[in-house]
């Protein structure tokens, strides 16, 4: 099997993963949304009171939720596109352009850039939340399904936010080791295609080269075969 149909197939099943992957962190940040009344819990703060033990949050920006639901659902669209044009090329047989190449070199760096920061996000931002949670409880895990809030009267859901938060944790690092293989294999197409390219144009001027040379060669040969006839005759 040539390198081209090996990093063709590389590509669709790391399309797929990726797509597996892309509703890991939509799906529970979507859920997680409508359980806390569209607060987002991603680096939010707050105070535990003393005279009822409750915990005074300071919701923190919907940007970094938003952000990261929003990665989510990019990187499911661009997934299922790739996969569906991979499977095109691949039964037509067809050889991709440079510029078809360049793009996929550019949506490997804008997977792995928006992963990245996803991952950062919910990382980061559930560690602060669960640093206020530690404050009161033994751990981030047992404060899950606690009615907590202070003035609570949107009846969040606090039942799931653990597992919700960790599955949108691990499916933003995944797809960011993912999206670092995409983008890998999209630069070593790129630059066989240059290669290959490079290598069809030297073959091509060598067999210019060798056309012209013979042409000349031939031009030359027989003035010379004349010449040496009449010797042969005045010899005679």
């Amino acid at each position: 099997m040539a390198l081209a149909n090996k990093l063709l197939l590389s590509q669709i099943t790391g399309h797929i993963i990726l797509l597996i992957l892309s509703f890991c962190i939509w799906i529970p940040l979507r859920i997680n949304l409508h359980e806390f009344c569209d607060h987002c819990l991603l680096f939010t703060t707050g105070k535990w009171r003393e005279e009822d033990g409750m915990f005074d949050v300071n919701w923190a920006s919907d940007g970094f939720c938003n952000f990261s639901f929003l990665t989510g659902i990019a990187l499911s669209c661009i997934s299922i596109l790739q996969i569906i044009r991979f499977w095109v090329m691949k039964y037509a047989d067809a050889e991709p352009s440079f510029l078809s190449l360049f793009i996929d070199v550019v949506l490997g760096i804008f997977m792995l850039a928006i992963s990245i920061l996803s991952a950062i996000f919910i990382t980061l931002g559930f560690i602060v939340w669960c640093d206020g949670m530690t404050e009161r409880f033994p751990s981030c895990e047992t404060s899950a399904g606690q009615n907590v809030i202070r003035g609570d009267t949107e009846k969040i859901d606090t039942s799931n936010f653990y597992m919700e938060m960790g599955t949108a944790q691990f499916g933003a690092w995944v797809s960011f080791a993912t999206s670092v293989g995409l983008a890998v294999i999209a630069l070593l197409k790129l630059i066989n295609n240059h290669q290959v390219r490079n290598i069809k144009v030297s073959m091509y001027l060598e067999r210019q080269r060798l056309v012209n040379q013979g042409q000349s060669d031939g031009r030359s040969t027989p003035p010379l075969a004349s010449g040496a006839s009449s010797d042969s005759d005045n010899n005679k």
